[in-house]
């Protein structure tokens, strides 16, 4: 397993690439609203991609139709925009995207409240945004790959939440998806030595019931097995000298 080791002019154009995701996922946040369809998500954020002259790299990676997953509730990851899925009161809703710009990779995904939702389901969204701060505690040089998964994975198994196994964060560079694959849940093997230059997509995927999962017929959409909620947070983080650095959070 070779994970990429980024030059500092690499750096700088991952940090582009991330600066304007966090754009991005900053203005779609604005737009999410019961009677909105999915589809619409999905057209709304090719187009700021695209205005920012960038490349959405979900759109046709290995067939995917669309520039964002949209994931409402059960939904945990890549459910497909449609016209007749249409976001009401009460729902949640994941948006998972990326973009390419000058040959670098970004990737980032959200969870956002469709109007008024429970208590119960906040509660969810808070701890799987939180379980991302902790792990990247450990996104230190020196530190190893599984220290970040054992980090997030002791922050949520208490709140009695499932924590994804299926599916896991990854390396991101000049290609979306690199090594090395990157837990949730607690990994005996501590994994690689972290060093300065690498760059991570850090995903938290966290069910209210079992983190056991299905997909369902269209071949990308996964649900929760138990069709409990699902919640996911994701940014492309730095490994540095000293503190992570968060390359697709807006300051």
């Amino acid at each position: 397993m070779t994970v990429t080791i980024k030059s500092e002019r690499e750096i700088e154009l991952m940090r582009e690439a991330g600066r304007l995701l966090g754009r991005v996922h900053e203005e779609l946040a604005g737009i999410i609203r019961p009677g909105i369809s999915t589809k619409d998500i999905d057209r709304v954020c090719e187009e700021i991609i695209r205005s920012y002259g960038c490349t959405p790299n979900f759109l046709h990676y290995q067939g995917y139709p669309a520039s964002v997953c949209v994931s409402v509730n059960e939904e945990v990851v890549h459910g497909i925009p449609r016209e007749d899925h249409i976001l009401k009161e009460g729902d949640i809703v994941s948006l998972d995207t990326g973009l390419i710009y000058q040959g670098y990779h970004s990737d980032a995904a959200r969870t956002h409240a469709v109007g008024q939702i429970s208590a119960e389901a906040q509660k969810l969204m808070d701890v799987t945004k939180q379980s991302f701060f902790e792990g990247i505690k450990m996104a230190r040089a020196g530190m190893h790959l599984h220290d970040i998964s054992n980090a997030i994975a002791a922050y949520v198994t208490p709140f009695g939440y499932g924590i994804v196994r299926d599916l896991v964060g990854h390396g991101i560079g000049t290609h979306l998806h690199e090594p090395p694959h990157i837990p949730n849940y607690a990994v005996r093997r501590r994994g690689i030595r972290l060093r300065p230059g690498m760059t991570l997509a850090i995903e938290p995927m966290i069910n209210m019931g079992t983190g056991d999962v299905e997909w369902l017929d269209d071949d990308w959409t996964v649900i929760s097995a138990d069709h409990s909620l699902s919640a996911h947070y994701e940014n492309t983080v730095l490994i540095t000298e000293g503190e992570p650095e968060i390359l697709t959070l807006m300051s």
